[in-house]
């Protein structure tokens, strides 16, 4: 019994740090992102759209790493499919 409640206690400590850096690196990313998307179109105006377009992509795909994160993290919480070895 004990090592089944180390076990929950590891899979719901390792989902929540998942989440959180899951969270903060796209953020930081994105900032990133959008703050050098900013200084170029206040350099070049002309070129709005296609710095608007490639930021579009850009911000996309972090948001789908972030989205990742949490689709393992919520598999980790409710629907882990170690669980089965752990509680026979």
């Amino acid at each position: 019994m004990q090592g089944e409640i180390i076990f929950l206690c590891v899979t719901v400590f390792t989902a929540g740090f998942a989440i959180a850096l899951g969270v903060i690196f796209p953020a930081l990313g994105q900032g990133k992102a959008c703050a050098q998307a900013l200084e170029s179109i206040a350099r070049q105006p002309e070129a709005t759209g296609p710095i608007s377009r490639t930021l579009f992509v850009g911000l996309a795909m972090l948001e789908s790493l972030a989205i990742y994160v949490l689709v393992i993290s919520l598999i980790l919480l409710f629907a882990n499919p170690l669980l089965r070895y752990v509680f026979r």
